[in-house]
């Protein structure tokens, strides 16, 4: 894995020496610079010379001593790049860019909830992948498209993960442990993988036991074999949790077993109660266990500390390797360089369109097709089975496709010249999928587009670190929308809401849909309708206990995010 350069800081400036200000404070100094005498006391200063002379000697000596071993317990504090203030970072780093033209303000926010224990936090600030700043909106525009563009109000929230006293105390017992270890092998995409290990990370403290370096188990459907240290800067995940949870590469000798046990018949919604019942007999007997199979098991209402765990795995620990980052800031660089952008995360992909069991719109041909994978492997079903795809599209419960997609941006004002990048797999159906889109909007970039000769060959047949460039590209945009929810949509919610609530569309699927199917409206009566429908739905904060079940990743407000006292910017 490449390392970070350790560049030096431009900011850097001098200060005085602080036995300068010993020597200029001292009563000394109005010896050595005090007025020539005259002549007729001469004398008398003739007197003093001798003992003056030894009063010298002797304060010359102890400050050569003083400095000497000042100097000498100076040489042996380490100076680390992640002791370096916030408001020092390099705009030029990938990792850095400013959300808005306030980064600075807001790295220095987020390391100010921790206080109490920053000594034990470190790099914490510098972790967040940050967009890069968003771009007004200049000229002569309607109405509608300045409303579009322009970014809702955060209301004063910023992150904030004050653990408790409890928490902390515990932790110094629990990141020492050396005796019991949990692994746990995720499966999916890499967005359903990285909410997989946020819940290891959690389970692990809950059990207090070690957490080895989550497996990848290798995806059938892309048929990607990554490990962990593709996808995931893995030293900065053990930097960043070290007060948190041990976490180490591999089992250690003396518990590596030719028969081991696999736990993966968990219920939904468990708690930390029945997660130490079930498990701490079996790690106290065996000191391993094993879990496979986490996807959306651990309970979305936690306590506080351990909410506020699931925004730190999520925010800050799991930031992409270096070259998936550097590439994917460098492809957003291309995209901002022209002016404000909106992401689109297109759910159309065959294997979504067979999960969800709707129709793709794109005629029997390719329904047809559809529906027998969907016979030939019906665990591929994803719920409500008695239900049809009239009702499952009613119930907002099947993705948008390209039509659908560009009547909601024209409605919600995006103008026809606005440059779109498309994030996600290739579409079923593949240009013909897209040609309704392309129609209304003719500036539509993929991420093959963006990139020069060479740059995506690394990972063209490695779909986790493709769907991690697209997450890279789209928190940078001014404007994200999903059109089906899922893994990724409920993190770059929450991701964008935490570095500084940039506007996140949220589709109401289940509220446009009969719109969609009266022909009698017009587009002005239509757009006004959608937009009445999407108001509340543009990245302003939304408490998460607003509703019950909702995922703190997706909804940091409150247990991740609060007011200060006194505003930040």
């Amino acid at each position: 894995m490449a390392r970070a350069r350790n560049t030096k800081n431009p900011f850097f400036t001098l200060t005085p020496s602080p036995v300068f200000h010993l020597v200029s404070a001292s009563p000394l100094t109005s010896l050595l610079f005090s007025p020539r005498k005259s002549p007729r006391n001469q004398t008398k200063f003739f007197a003093l010379s001798t003992a003056t002379t030894r009063t010298l000697s002797l304060f010359f000596l102890f400050l050569f001593f003083f400095t000497l071993v000042g100097s000498s317990i100076l040489s042996f504090i380490p100076i680390s790049r992640d002791s370096v203030s916030c408001s020092f970072i390099s705009p030029s780093s990938p990792l850095s860019f400013p959300s808005r033209s306030t980064s600075n303000v807001l790295l220095a926010s987020l390391s100010s909830g921790y206080s109490s224990n920053v000594n034990d936090e470190p790099g914490l600030a510098k972790s967040v992948m940050m967009p890069l700043p968003a771009q007004g909106v200049t000229g002569n525009v309607s109405k509608e498209e300045r409303e579009f563009w322009a970014q809702p109000d955060g209301e004063g929230y910023k992150p904030c993960l004050d653990f408790s006293i409890k928490y902390r105390k515990a932790s110094a017992r629990i990141s020492k442990e050396k005796r019991k270890f949990l692994v746990a092998v995720v499966s999916g995409g890499v967005n359903q993988q990285r909410n997989q290990i946020v819940d290891a990370v959690v389970i692990a403290r809950i059990l207090e036991v070690a957490l080895v370096v989550p497996v990848l188990q290798v995806n059938l459907i892309w048929g990607d074999d990554s490990e962990f240290s593709d996808i995931f800067d893995v030293e900065l995940f053990k930097r960043i949790l070290q007060a948190d949870v041990r976490i180490v590469s591999s089992l250690p000798s003396t518990h590596l077993m030719s028969r081991q046990s696999i736990e993966h018949q968990i219920p939904n919604d468990v708690s930390p109660f029945w997660i130490r019942t079930k498990f701490s007999r079996k790690l106290n007997e065996e000191g391993l266990l094993v879990l496979k199979g986490l996807a959306s098991k651990l309970s979305k209402n936690l306590p506080p500390d351990l909410q506020k765990l699931r925004c730190k795995v999520a925010f800050h620990a799991l930031r992409f390797a270096a070259p998936i980052l550097e590439l994917g800031n460098r492809l957003a660089r291309r995209m901002w360089i022209e002016g404000p952008y909106i992401a689109l995360h297109l759910r159309l992909e065959k294997d979504v369109w067979v999960r969800s069991g709707c129709l793709t719109g794109l005629g029997p041909e390719y329904d047809k097709i559809i529906a027998e994978v969907r016979e030939s492997q019906p665990e591929y079903l994803t719920g409500r089975l008695n239900m049809s795809y009239t009702e499952r599209r009613l119930a907002g419960l099947c993705p948008l496709n390209a039509l659908e997609i560009a009547r909601l941006l024209k409605a919600l004002g995006a103008p026809r010249d606005a440059r779109i990048y498309i994030a996600g797999g290739e579409p079923f159906g593949g240009t013909r999928a897209l040609q309704p889109l392309m129609s209304e909007y003719q500036n539509l970039v993929t991420k093959d587009m963006l990139a020069r000769e060479g740059e995506l060959s690394p990972y063209l047949k490695k779909s986790s670190a493709m769907a991690a460039i697209d997450y890279v590209v789209s928190l940078s945009s001014n404007v994200f929308m999903p059109s089906h929810g899922g893994n990724m949509g409920r993190l770059m919610q929450g991701h964008r809401a935490y570095v500084g609530h940039w506007k996140c569309i949220k589709p109401n699927k289940r509220a446009m849909i009969p719109f969609y199917e009266d022909s009698s409206l017009s587009d002005t009566e239509f757009g006004s309708i959608v937009r009445m429908l999407h108001r509340k739905s543009k990245g302003k904060p939304e408490p998460r206990s607003n509703k019950r079940d909702r995922d703190v990743i997706a909804y940091p407000v409150p247990e991740c995010m609060c007011k200060h006292s006194t505003p930040i910017f």
